[in-house]
């Protein structure tokens, strides 16, 4: 089993910035990819950012030059440091590992708004 616990997330003002951390505990080794999805509500889980253990990294067109999916290996934690915030970025942001079964964290909300 692997364990995922998200941190971070907020209100912000429209522009401003949010760094969320993913920390992963457990039997990681077998951790291939771990991303970052986002659901608002009404609306499906949708990824966001995802990065491999190679740190090949992929971004949903709507995030592309705003947010930076990033891992630190010695400490098993994925990092997404978001940027330019809009108020469309308001989601519950959910942290996920794929290894030979997908894990979820439990979601941290992001809140965009003056």
């Amino acid at each position: 089993q692997v364990q995922l616990v998200e941190s971070g997330g907020g209100l912000v003002q429209p522009g401003g910035s949010l760094r969320l951390s993913c920390a992963a505990s457990g039997s990681i080794f077998g951790i291939y990819a771990m991303g970052w999805y986002r659901q608002a509500p009404g609306k499906q889980r949708e990824l966001v950012a995802v990065i491999t253990t190679s740190s090949t990294t992929n971004y949903a067109d709507s995030v592309k030059g705003r947010f930076t999916i990033s891992r630190d290996s010695a400490k098993n934690t994925v990092y997404l440091q978001m940027n330019s915030l809009k108020p469309e970025d308001t989601a519950v942001y959910y942290c996920n590992a794929n290894s030979y079964k997908i894990y979820w964290g439990q979601g941290t909300q992001v809140t965009v708004s003056s």
